[in-house]
């Protein structure tokens, strides 16, 4: 990909995933609070809806300054907090898996098993999306 190619195609994909937190975010804190609860580890020390809803803001957060942050470096840190942010929620889905819970249509092991395999896309998505690798480690070597 040429390199003004590449830009864009970094940008559409970093508002996307800014605009899917906004959107799960905003889910998080109304209509689907009980769907959530059905990712908190029945072994996780905290009341899940509690957890939930602050999970809820840090996708909030994290999805308006994914759509609102565009000069490096500050977008690279965006996008490391977003995937960080997706691999510490990963246990929750593990744990939907694992403990059998029924939530968005994730009815079946197969299902909740499929579900898994998305994890690390978000995970590179948003360090793909906003260059953050090449721009953390480029000023780290500085």
């Amino acid at each position: 990909m040429t390199a003004p190619v590449a830009r864009i195609a970094r940008a559409a994909g970093q508002v996307a995933l800014g605009a899917a937190l906004l959107g799960a975010g905003t889910t998080h804190l109304t209509v689907a609070r009980e769907e959530f609860q059905a990712q908190v580890p029945s072994w996780f020390p905290a009341d899940a809806d509690a957890v939930v809803l602050v999970s809820g803001v840090a996708e909030l957060a994290l999805g308006a300054a994914l759509v609102g942050t565009w000069r490096q470096p500050a977008r690279a840190w965006v996008g490391a907090a977003a995937a960080a942010f997706f691999v510490v929620i990963f246990p929750g889905n593990v744990a939907q898996y694992v403990e059998h819970k029924d939530g968005f249509g994730l009815d079946t092991d197969t299902k909740r098993a499929v579900r898994l395999l998305f994890q690390p896309v978000l995970v590179a998505g948003a360090l793909v999306a906003t260059d953050a690798l090449r721009t953390l480690t480029a000023r780290r070597r500085r």
